[in-house]
This record gives C-alpha cells, sequence and structure tokens, in this order.
C-alpha cells in the first residue's frame, strides 16, 4: 500500500508545523480506514509517553494505552491489541535515524493484513521525520514531552544536544541527562560524518545558569573546529582557548573526546578530565585506560595529544560524569565502586537506548530515590563491528 504513505506524507507536508498529528490523523483515517489515531511522546526523563492529539485521554483509557504503547517503544516493533469489540489499535514506533520520539496509535475496525501493518509503519516513519524537523517551528511537541517545568540551564542543555540517540550500520549511541529538569552543566554532543562519529562528554562545572553558559560556550568551540575540518587536538584547542580568554583560568570544563572509525572500530581520544570511559565486554566491565589531560580552559593555549584504543564486534561503551561514578549519597561507598557495574552488566540483553536509563535508574535507587545532587550523564555505544562485515549483525 505504498498509496498510503504518499498520501499521508503529502498530508505532512502541507500541514503547519504544530498541526502534524492533526493532519496525520486524517490522513491515515482516509488512506487506512482507521477510526482512531493518537501521537505519544516520550518525556525528557523517558519515563513514559504521552498523548498529543487527546491529552486530556482519561485514566483508564490513558493507563490502557500506555501499557501497550511503552512496550512498543521499547521493544522499537509494531505491537497488536485487539479489544472485545473486533478493532485492532496498532502501535507502531515513532523514530528517525535512531531517535526515538514515541509510539503512534492507529486503531482499525479489525486485525489488519500485514501489508496494512507494513505501510503503517512506513506512516509512521514519515511522521517521525516530520516531527522532527517541526520541532524548530513549533512548542507544541515540546510542551507534551515536559511534566514539569524546566530550569534555564537545563532548558539550554536540552536545546544544545543533537538529541538523545543515533544508528548506524556499525554502532548504536544514546544518552541521557538527569536530572532531567535542572541539569545544568553536564553534556553530551556528537556527529556522525561517513564512516566516522565524533563523541565528546562534558562534566560541566558548577550549577545552574553559568554552568549551563560554560557548556554551551565549550560546545559551540568544539563543533566550531570540528565543522572547519579540525581533528579532535585542534577541536580541544579551541574550546580550550576559548573558555580561557573568557574565564582566564577561573572556569574550567572537564571534557572526553572520542573520534570512532567505524570501517575498523579504532577509536581516537582526547581525555581532559573527569568522564571515565567504561567497556562492557563478555559480562565483564573494565574502565578504559587513558592518560588524563588538563581540562580546557584551565590554561592559555594549553596542547593535546591523541591517545587510541579499540573496541570489538559485542563491545559496549559507557561514559559516564562524575555525577554517576562518583556519587556518594550519605558519605558512603560511591556509586562507581560497584553497584555501576552491577547496573551495567544488567543491560546486557538491552539496547543502547534502553541501557542507559539503567544505569540511571540504578543511580537513583543508590540515591534512595532522592533527588540527585549533581548533574549526571550517561552515554552508551554499541559497537556492531563494521556495516555486511563479519561482526556487522544487529545486537
Amino acid at each position: 500500500m505504498p498509496e498510503a504513505s504518499g498520501t499521508v506524507s503529502r498530508a505532512l507536508r502541507e500541514a503547519p508545523p504544530d498541526r502534524l498529528a492533526e493532519a496525520a490523523d486524517r490522513a491515515i483515517r482516509a488512506a487506512l480506514g482507521a477510526s482512531r489515531t493518537d501521537v505519544f511522546v516520550a518525556d525528557y526523563r523517558i519515563s513514559g509517553l504521552w498523548p498529543v492529539l487527546d491529552p486530556d485521554l482519561p485514566d483508564a483509557g490513558f493507563l490502557a494505552c500506555h501499557g501497550v504503547a511503552q512496550r512498543c517503544f521499547s521493544s522499537q516493533q509494531p505491537v497488536l491489541d485487539s479489544g472485545d469489540d473486533g478493532r485492532c489499535r496498532v502501535y507502531l514506533p515513532l523514530t528517525v535515524w535512531g531517535e526515538r520520539l514515541g509510539v503512534l496509535l492507529v486503531e482499525l475496525p479489525a486485525a489488519p493484513a500485514a501489508s496494512t501493518v507494513e505501510a503503517a509503519r512506513d506512516i509512521a516513519g514519515e511522521l517521525a521525520l516530520a516531527l522532527r524537523a517541526a520541532d524548530r517551528g513549533t512548542d507544541r511537541y515540546r510542551r507534551a514531552r515536559r511534566r514539569e517545568r524546566l530550569s534555564m540551564a537545563a532548558e539550554m542543555q536540552w536545546d544544545l544536544l543533537p538529541g538523545r540517540s543515533v544508528t548506524h550500520g556499525a554502532f548504536l549511541l544514546a544518552g541521557q541527562l538527569e536530572p532531567a529538569y535542572t541539569v545544568g552543566g553536564d553534556h553530551f554532543d556528537w556527529s556522525v560524518d561517513g564512516d566516522r562519529l565524533a563523541l565528546t562528554v562534558l562534566n560541566g562545572a558548577g550549577t545552574g545558569l553559568s554552568a549551563s553558559l560554560l557548556t554551551a560556550v565549550a560546545v559551540n568551540a568544539m563543533r566550531n573546529a570540528r565543522r572547519s575540518g579540525g581533528g579532535l587536538v585542534e577541536q580541544a584547542e579551541l574550546a580550550s582557548d576559548t573558555v580561557f580568554f573568557q574565564h582566564r583560568g577561573e572556569r574550567h570544563v572537564a571534557t572526553l573526546l572520542l573520534e570512532l572509525d567505524a570501517t575498523d572500530g579504532r577509536v581516537r581520544a582526547v581525555d581532559a578530565g573527569s568522564p571515565h570511559v567504561l567497556r562492557l565486554r563478555g559480562g565483564s566491565v573494565q574502565r578504559v585506560p587513558l592518560e588524563q589531560q588538563l581540562p580546557l580552559g584551565m590554561f592559555a593555549e594549553t596542547r593535546y595529544e591523541v591517545q587510541e584504543f579499540t573496541v570489538e564486534p559485542g563491545d559496549r561503551l559507557f561514559v559516564v560524569s562524575d555525577g554517576v561514578y562518583a556519587a556518594a549519597p550519605g558519605g558512603g561507598e560511591p556509586y562507581g565502586e560497584r553497584a555501576m557495574a552491577r547496573s551495567m552488566r544488567a543491560t546486557r540483553l538491552q539496547p543502547a537506548t534502553e541501557a542507559v536509563g539503567t544505569v540511571m535508574r540504578g543511580l537513583q535507587s543508590y540515591h534512595a530515590d532522592a533527588d540527585l545532587r549533581d548533574d549526571a550523564v550517561v552515554v552508551c555505544l554499541d559497537w556492531r563491528g563494521r556495516a555486511g562485515g563479519p561482526g556487522g549483525g544487529a545486537r
């Protein structure tokens, strides 16, 4: 049913950015004979999925949808839910380039044929792409994602992010910031360019708006160098000089810069501070040894050197800030001593997109579910091996 996808795609292109859900609803009803649709978006903590078209859905109806929608979101596969009245609700992942946005619900009068499910899946892909683009032109979907008001610092941090996950034939990458609604300086950034993945993780100094501003300066300096063709050293040195000449050494940013060559699993690194890299391989969690260099901005004209290590197909890398590994609520043993490795080992059967949440929930539990005292960032990279090569299959 390619014509169904084409019909919806045209409707989405013609719709204003704040009316995509309504445009999709009308087009899907007409193309697939649906009796109802809705769009569910993931909140900032990825703790729930929330309706866009029907935000006042009664609690009973919302909970009935939510459990199945969450299963679809986690598995990234269509889920069919048939009712006693013969109607069938089809839940489809709204995902673009590996970025999980939410779930599309399509209610049909009867159990659909495989071709109808495939058409609905194509439609969900078109809608996800449109929603991603629409975020630049409307606040509607961002409002639906937030369960409480963001601090000014957090607003800046989330706007600065490239996304929360990205996929490639050779890897899957995901990250999460906490506390989601008040995060200040911790951050992550990435860029995929051909067979290379550039990844930076920042352990921001300070709290609140001043920490967010400092991180924004460092991230944009590294992006400027990267987009001008500069390698890791150039990125680190431009960011360091920029921060230093802004603050004269009084403030600095601990940062880890990585570049993965997707053709052979070689990783180049500049370790300019405190974020740690840990490797999960065969059930064992080990820290990747890197020589720590000066944080960005501590001194004028600091020079940096590149180190290298390799990953093997099936390896999982975690990059965590000190708000994760050094967390020691009540002055007890730091989370990174033993509990963090247990949480990481528990993710072995999960994709990276679920693994970051597992580690964060472990951290939250370690704090006895109290609010985190420090910013925390977790980034997870699954290395599948070169696409099409001996290790190129999905995890």
